[in-house]
């Protein structure tokens, strides 16, 4: 059980770590190619969610990200003793949560820098939080749908 608690320690450990890594190694807007027309570091800060959307509204940010908090801890101490693929992807959802959480409390935004470019469209700077985030849900997801399979499955035999 306490393996995913550390699986999220270490993502918030490598998500803060590299967030202070651009604040202080990069200006503000600064942009370093990796792989040209695809790959980029730029240094970007949002006071939003995703896409920058309720931009400024911090407090409403507070609130719910410390209702998922709760939320995922509760979910991760009764589903994770069955599954440890919902115990992963609860992990990274509370790493991924509690990343930007910090960022909103110590900065007032949240520090992003994963830029990239699929053909011409530029994909919304992230970082590794958001990251954790989305393949945490996503692992949700598969997770749901394999138990939904397999419990059809035993209902025809």
């Amino acid at each position: 059980m306490y393996v995913y608690y550390l699986i999220a320690i270490v993502i918030i450990g490598l998500d803060q770590l590299t967030k202070w890594m651009i604040v202080h190694s990069m200006e503000y807007r600064e942009s370093i190619p990796l792989i040209d027309n695809f790959l980029y570091l730029t240094s970007h800060r949002n006071t939003g969610a995703a896409w920058g959307i309720l931009a400024g509204q911090m407090w409403f940010f507070y609130l719910i990200t410390i209702v998922v908090i709760i939320v995922v801890i509760y979910y991760l101490q009764q589903y994770a003793k069955r599954s440890k693929w919902v115990g992963i992807a609860l992990s990274l959802i509370l790493a991924g949560a509690i990343g930007n959480f910090l960022d909103r409390m110590i900065r007032k935004e949240v520090v992003d820098f994963i830029d990239v470019y699929i053909f011409n469209y530029d994909y919304p700077i992230f970082n590794v939080a958001d990251s954790s985030l989305v393949v945490g849900v996503i692992l949700i997801m598969i997770a749901t749908l394999v138990d939904e399979s397999r419990k059809k499955g035993s209902k025809r035999n």
